[in-house]
């Protein structure tokens, strides 16, 4: 029995040797062809490549940050069993962001000087909170530095507007709440970095014209007030 011979061009030989061609490194270059990598000088730089001694002014707007502390507050609330616990974990978290913002100033203030100096005096290195961490964390420096008259180991910083403030919203049955415990968290990484262990809260003290206004209460350690009595010996 004969059968029938396939024309030539749906023949399998031509098939395979068509696909082959499709496969090929020559055949598909023309058509499938991947564009050269772009040079560095086009690429656009991410944050990445930014240099760490010279800072940008506001960086991150506003809305941005409001939005983004709001949600941690949130998703925190929704994990504790009271103010205190709240209160205690934003204390945390602020505690986190200082030892990373306290090595970024010290790396910044070590490179653009060729002598840097480090403060060994609490008043100096108070100061230094007020004005540099401040505004390197929120864009601008702080009210005022109070000492208490009760207490030889307590000192105050107020902010009459703080930004982690701004937007948040406490329910009545939470009016106890601060929010500043996360600023206050930063500023106990700070002191401790630096040398100066305290244990640092926030309180909420309003007044008519600041209805936000904090205060970061800041008690030092007793070794702290021994150190600070032998340099004024």
């Amino acid at each position: 029995m004969a059968y029938a011979q396939p024309h030539p061009r749906l023949s399998v030989l031509s098939n395979a040797s068509s696909s082959i061609e499709h496969l090929s490194p020559s055949a598909s270059s023309a058509r499938f062809s991947v564009p050269p990598p772009s040079s560095s000088k086009s690429a656009k730089n991410t944050i990445y490549d930014r240099s760490l001694t010279k800072p940008r002014i506001s960086e991150v707007s506003l809305s941005a940050f409001a939005f983004l502390f709001s949600e941690l507050v949130q998703y925190t609330q929704k994990r504790v069993s009271g103010i205190n616990d709240l209160e205690r974990r934003l204390n945390t978290l602020g505690y986190r962001v200082g030892t990373r913002v306290l090595e970024l100033m010290v790396w910044r203030a070590e490179s653009s000087s060729k002598t840097p100096k480090r403060e060994i005096r609490f008043l100096p290195a108070l100061m230094s909170i007020h004005t540099q961490v401040w505004r390197a964390v929120f864009g601008k420096t702080a009210d005022a530095i109070e000492k208490s008259v009760e207490n030889a180991d307590e000192y105050m910083i107020i902010d009459n507007d703080p930004p982690v403030e701004r937007y948040i919203s406490v329910p009545k049955d939470m009016s106890q709440l601060s929010c500043s415990s996360f600023t206050a968290g930063i500023v106990e990484a700070v002191l401790d970095g630096l040398g100066f262990p305290a244990r640092v809260t926030s309180h909420n003290t309003p007044t008519t014209e600041h209805p936000s206004r904090t205060t970061i209460l800041i008690k030092l350690e007793k070794s702290v007030l021994e150190r600070e009595q032998l340099f004024q010996q």
